[in-house]
């Protein structure tokens, strides 16, 4: 194991984006994420990169954009309004085809909402918060450790697909702490060479570059949509990440994901002392959902539980992964609440009839 150190979550978030090779940040101070853009603000000029706070979360998408269409590794980060700001220029990045990473730090919404954590962005990240047939791949950890490992990879994939990846945290995973390890990834050898189309390549191209989503041909901008789709479908073949815990055998099925499914597993724990039979199916890619594994449960399982800070939105995708036929209720806290483990196990014992 290599050295570790004990970094608070959106201290850790910034510093694995450093690791990935991003030099360039821009972007606007909102509630519950804020360190991210101050710890970017002392590192980034120290290694020579560029930190530029924004007059808005509009200027800041545009200036996103703007690197990107350079080849440049950049990002952004916000929390749920601010992402909600940033939604048409993240619709014109995926459609000019421009990699960079986001991190959203969910708050509760909707309007200004609180500052206290929340999962109601789900439908945000995953169905394209702005305007257009476009998707993000979209990445949620539920630990410290995992958040910095994910987003060391979204730079990667957000390279390979020429596309926005947002890294979906929430207030929690943000302001907790815990020991983390910045494990050296290689480079995928693999990635597109952004002289072969970012701007300012010119020499080594020959030819200018046009880093555009306007189209005014319809048929071109239908063969460009359709080209899109093929892309999309691509990430759904490859990209998608789950992990179950304690399924093999499980009477009934726990979905959660991010900060929610590690409260889950210790009610899953305390459950099993208690002779229930409970696991767990977390996403870890929430676009590509990993539906396959849905779709072939042990048949051990009669039910499906799943719990958010939402009034319910993953709950759609579980339900599309596994049918009609299979039970899914659903148990959620709003507004900056959180589900407890001994809600979660009230819950599954009303589940079972226990």
């Amino acid at each position: 194991m290599g050295k570790r150190f004990l970094m608070k979550g959106n201290e850790a978030l910034a510093e694995a984006a450093i690791h990935a090779g991003c030099k360039y940040f821009f972007g606007y101070p909102i509630t519950p994420q804020n360190e991210i853009p101050e710890y970017m603000s002392k590192k980034l000029p120290e290694i020579g990169g560029v930190y530029l706070q924004a007059e808005s979360e509009l200027a800041a998408i545009n200036m996103i954009f703007g690197a990107a269409g350079t080849g440049k590794r950049v990002m952004t980060s916000s929390s749920s309004p601010g992402i909600s700001l940033m939604s048409e220029g993240i619709s014109y990045i995926a459609g000019a085809e421009l990699p960079c990473v986001l991190m959203n730090v969910m708050r509760g919404g909707p309007g200004l909402g609180g500052i206290l954590p929340s999962q109601s962005d789900y439908f945000q990240a995953t169905r394209g918060g702005g305007h257009g047939d476009y998707r993000l791949l979209v990445l949620a950890p539920s630990t410290v450790q995992e958040a910095v490992d994910l987003t060391m990879l979204a730079f990667d994939l957000a390279e390979k697909y020429r596309n926005p990846v947002m890294i979906l945290a929430d207030g929690f995973m943000g302001q907790m702490m815990e020991a983390v390890e910045f494990k050296e990834i290689p480079r995928d050898e693999n990635l597109p060479d952004p002289a072969g189309w970012a701007v300012g390549y010119m020499k080594q191209r020959g030819s200018r570059a046009l880093v555009k989503s306007l189209y005014l041909d319809p048929e071109e901008l239908e063969e460009h949509n359709w080209k899109l789709q093929a892309k999309y479908a691509e990430m759904v073949k490859n990209e998608k990440r789950h992990e179950t815990y304690l399924w093999d055998d499980a009477e009934l099925l726990i979905a959660a994901y991010g900060t929610v499914a590690r409260i889950a597993k210790t009610a899953i724990n305390e459950l099993r002392t208690e002779g229930l039979k409970v696991g767990l199916f977390r996403p870890i890619s929430l676009f590509p959902s990993p539906y396959d594994p849905l779709e072939a449960l042990p048949k051990s399982i009669g039910k499906i539980l799943t719990v958010e800070m939402s009034c319910g939105q993953m709950v759609e995708d579980i339900r599309l992964g596994v049918g009609k036929d299979m039970p899914v209720s659903m148990y959620g806290r709003v507004g900056g609440m959180t589900p407890s483990v001994e809600e979660i196990k009230d819950q599954v014992r009303k589940a079972l009839g226990r």
